[in-house]
């Protein structure tokens, strides 16, 4: 039986599937959508959920715990930093649902399924941003 256990293992030990979610919360901040396999992008997806809802607080310790849940090196900082400033206050009005996955097919290689994961409000504001400039 599988009674609650809604953690997805993707054939990792526990240390390493920790340090790649990490990685890729961390990529996914930095380049605001990331190509990975949807087993990746699934599991991903709550993960960095969670990361936002800290990131909307913004308070001294939510942003301590975002730092624990990102790690400790320079690339877990900036990405910490760029949460706070940058993508949680763009979902502040929204009471969930902050990543979109996009199914784009089979990798050719092995045929394994592919998705696009990206912020809902980081790529909706640049072009709203890039709209106005080009009013302007």
């Amino acid at each position: 039986m599988r009674h609650r256990s809604k953690t997805v293992k993707l054939q990792r030990t526990k240390p390493h599937r920790e340090a790649m979610l990490r990685n890729m919360a961390c990529s996914l901040i930095e380049h605001r959508q990331i190509k990975t396999t949807l087993a990746k992008a699934k599991a991903l997806r709550p993960f960095a959920e969670k990361l936002v809802t800290l990131g909307k607080d913004n308070t001294l310790h939510s942003r301590r715990r975002a730092i624990s849940l990102l790690g400790s090196n320079q690339l877990a900082q900036r990405s910490a930093k760029a949460l706070f400033e940058d993508i949680a206050p763009k979902s502040a009005d929204r009471q969930g649902g902050y990543c979109r996955i996009i199914k784009l097919g089979q990798r050719r290689s092995d045929a394994a399924p592919m998705a696009l994961i990206e912020w809902v409000d980081a790529l909706v504001t640049e072009d709203a941003a890039a709209e106005e400039t080009a009013e302007a």
